[in-house]
């Protein structure tokens, strides 16, 4: 195992940004010449990243046989597009090192929670957007390098009108709402409510959600995969009808204080992820 930290120092970085990958060993003995690789998003409403998001997601997909990594981006005070701008530069240093490392270009997954979905969610619409390029000074670089191949969302902030996790977008957007108007052409919160920016390049989706989630509405997912809908692209939705929010594992090994964010019911999404992952990407 490759276990290496890449700190992350961009315009607007905070000094705890950094990428922790988690590359499995290439074996003589082990017929997989190049493996996918899920990049973690936790979530934490754009206010810190949970370590119950983190690595205990990484590791399942370890188990799995796929390459992992954790990406612990900027958070409030610092605002859009720098957590975004960290998960394209992680993106892109991954497919460079895709052969040094035996990760599969083309099979590069992004998962995020809650407002990790958010981020995981916006690097899926904007990949291809010039403000992006323009943000990370690479403007004359192909996109493609930071397109992620596909998209795990759990539970996750996309819309910023009726069914709004209003802390995540007042933390992304902070006092910057002109700047960031400025630059996406539109107003901010308008602009990063991501049912709206769908489009035919979109990668394809994994989502779960439970239906009495009372922070982040269900009604978010259902908005997001009716754009991808719309757009003719891939989705799979699974909504559990029980489950609070944040749940991660949904199982003891993620439980919160006082055995909180248990949820058997809900459990089955990870191998439910792993079987979709397995048919999008490895067994085509």
């Amino acid at each position: 195992m490759k276990n290496e930290t890449y700190p992350i120092a961009l315009a607007g970085s905070r000094p705890y940004a950094k990428l922790v990958t988690y590359i499995q060993d290439e074996s003589v003995e082990i017929d997989i010449p190049d493996r996918p690789l899920v990049l973690v998003c936790p979530g934490g409403a754009y206010g810190f990243t949970s370590d119950r998001e983190a690595e205990p997601l990484a590791f399942q997909f370890l188990a799995m046989g796929y390459h992992a990594a954790v990406l612990r981006y900027s958070v409030a005070p610092a605002t859009f597009p720098t957590s975004l701008c960290e998960l394209a530069w992680s993106i892109r240093m991954i497919r460079e090192h895709a052969g040094e490392w035996h990760v599969n270009p083309a099979q590069i997954i992004v998962l995020g929670c809650s407002a990790g979905g958010h981020l995981a969610a916006s690097i899926g619409v904007f990949w291809n957007r010039d403000f992006l390029a323009k943000a990370l000074n690479a403007e004359n670089e192909n996109h493609n390098l930071w397109k992620p191949d596909g998209m795990i969302l759990c539970y996750p902030v996309i819309t910023s009108g009726e069914f709004a996790h209003r802390g995540s977008f007042d933390n992304v957007v902070g006092d910057r709402e002109a700047e960031i108007s400025a630059m996406l052409d539109a107003p901010a919160i308008e602009a990063l409510s991501l049912e709206t920016q769908v489009s035919g390049d979109t990668p394809p989706a994994f989502l779960w959600h439970t239906y009495t989630d009372d922070a982040v509405p269900v009604e978010n997912s259902l908005m997001f995969v009716n754009a991808m809908r719309r757009a003719k692209v891939s989705a799979e939705l699974h909504m559990y009808p029980v489950g609070g929010h944040g749940l991660s594992l949904a199982n003891r090994l993620t439980q919160g204080q006082g055995g909180s964010a248990r949820q058997s019911e809900c459990t089955s999404w990870i191998s439910l992820a792993h079987t979709w992952i397995e048919g999008q990407f490895v067994e085509r």
